[in-house]
């Protein structure tokens, strides 16, 4: 796994997207939500992820762009750390919550523990 969010790495499929919203699962760590759900990939990709920022909290779509630029980065930062290891794959989705602004410290180290979160959370099952 390299540090790079390819095009392999994007969840653009509309039937894994529905999927993981009617069956998958979520972990809360305000202001992020990650819906996750395990599935196979026809390209043997272990995740992939997309992000999502809400128009009604955010009317502009240069602050939704901005704050989607920095879930991704800080995703693409720590996904080496926390997944590297894994054999399962996952269809993630990160979703904003929150209605104020952010900064990249505040993204990075929520997403930290999302991820720790999840982790906890797969091993137990």
């Amino acid at each position: 796994m390299s540090l790079k969010y390819g095009k392999k790495d994007k969840l653009k499929s509309k039937k894994t997207i529905e999927r993981l919203f009617n069956e998958g699962r979520s972990i809360t760590v305000y202001p992020l939500r990650l819906v996750y759900l395990e599935t196979e990939f026809n390209d043997n990709s272990i995740l992939k992820t997309g992000v999502s920022v809400s128009k009604k909290h955010h009317k502009t779509a240069v602050s939704r762009n901005r704050i989607k630029r920095l879930l991704r980065e800080a995703y693409r930062l720590n996904k080496l750390k926390f997944f590297n290891n894994s054999s399962t794959s996952y269809a993630f989705m990160i979703l904003y919550l929150s209605k104020d602004g952010t900064n990249f410290a505040d993204i990075n180290s929520t997403m930290k523990m999302l991820f720790q979160k999840f982790l906890d959370k797969t091993s137990n099952q």
